[in-house]
């Protein structure tokens, strides 16, 4: 990546990487409402060591990728703790 040569050009490219990122979040939310589908109670929504092995991978794949590994385990933290917080409101209302 070229290094930018003003403050706007910076937010230009963090605002197309921000339009990249909800996409992504998107596709992931998807795949957060069909697994939603396959769970029967709560325990198995919050499913507390699968987000734990989430966010240890977060924090390898940040490490080799050069983004500081705290910033990717709060960012995994708060995304994963919002789905959970959608995949339960959707959970009760079906129950």
């Amino acid at each position: 990546m070229s290094a930018p040569q003003s403050l706007a050009e910076v937010r230009t490219r963090i605002d197309a990487i921000d339009g990249e990122l909800i996409k992504l979040l998107a596709d992931r939310q998807e795949l957060v409402r069909a697994a939603a589908g396959f769970k029967n109670d709560e325990q198995a929504v919050r499913a507390p060591d699968r987000v734990e092995r989430v966010v240890s991978l977060a924090r390898e794949r940040a490490a080799e990728a050069g983004l500081e590994p705290a910033v990717a385990e709060a960012v995994w933290r708060a995304m994963i703790g919002a789905f959970i917080n959608l995949e339960l409101t959707e959970h009760a209302a079906k129950h």
